[in-house]
C-alpha cells in the first residue's frame, strides 16, 4: 500500500513538472488557421457615369485563413495574415459579367489585454496589400488595377482550451480599392472594403 501511494506521488509529482517544463517552453510564435467569411462592402461608382443605376458588385465568400504571431512582450505581437489567391464572381444589376483573384496578405500590430486569462481580448491595426490577377471582365473587355494598399483594423479573442491551444474569434475590416476600365479607359472605382469574420484554433510554441 506505501509503495502504491509512494509510485502515485511520484507519477504526479513528474506530471507536475512536466507541465511546467511544457509552460516555460511556449515561446513568442503562435499559428493559427481559420475560416474566414469575407463580405464586401460594395461602394462602386455608377458603371455608366453619374446618376447611373448600374454598379459592380463582388460576391461574398468563405476562405481558409493562416497566420503567424510573434510577442515582443505577453501584451504586444505582431501578426501577418495569409491566405491563398481567391477567386471572386462580379456581377453588374445582377448579371455576371466575369471573375478575378485576389492574394491580400495583411501585417497588424497588436495589443493583447489579459495575454495569461482564460479569455484573452485584442485589438490591432496595420496595413494590408493586395495583388489582383486573372481579371476577366466583360468578355475581357473589362480589367483592374492590379495593386492595392490600404489600412486595416481587428478586433478578437482568444479562448484557452488547453496548456498552448487557443479557441479565436476574430472580426477585421480592410480597405481593398480597384479602378476598373473597359477598353482601356476607366468606367468605375470599386471599394471592396471588406468585413471579414474568422473563427479557428491556434498554437502557442
Amino acid at each position: 500500500m506505501k509503495r502504491s501511494v509512494l509510485a502515485i506521488s511520484i507519477v504526479a509529482s513528474l506530471s507536475g513538472l512536466f507541465m511546467q517544463a511544457a509552460q516555460a517552453e511556449a515561446g513568442p510564435w503562435e499559428v493559427r488557421v481559420r475560416a474566414t467569411r469575407l463580405s464586401p462592402a460594395n461602394d462602386a461608382t455608377p458603371l455608366g457615369g453619374v446618376g447611373a443605376a448600374d454598379r459592380i458588385h463582388v460576391a461574398d465568400k468563405t476562405i481558409p485563413e493562416f497566420d503567424i504571431s510573434y510577442f515582443f512582450t505577453p501584451n504586444l505581437a505582431a501578426e501577418l495574415v495569409l491566405t491563398v489567391p481567391q477567386k471572386h464572381d462580379v456581377t453588374l444589376d445582377g448579371a455576371s459579367i466575369g471573375s478575378f483573384k485576389h492574394l491580400p496578405p495583411t501585417l497588424l500590430a497588436q495589443y493583447h489585454f489579459m495575454p495569461n486569462a482564460m479569455v484573452s481580448p485584442y485589438v490591432g491595426a496595420g496595413l494590408n496589400y493586395t495583388r489582383i490577377s486573372k481579371v476577366r471582365l466583360l468578355g475581357g473587355a473589362g480589367d483592374l488595377e492590379n495593386n492595392s494598399f490600404g489600412l486595416a483594423i481587428q478586433a478578437g479573442a482568444n479562448f484557452r482550451i488547453a496548456d498552448r491551444w487557443t479557441f479565436n474569434v476574430d472580426v477585421k475590416k480592410i480597405q481593398i480599392r480597384s479602378d476598373v476600365s473597359v477598353s482601356g479607359a476607366k468606367a468605375s472605382e470599386v471599394k471592396v472594403d471588406p468585413l471579414l469574420v474568422a473563427v479557428g484554433v491556434g498554437y502557442r510554441f
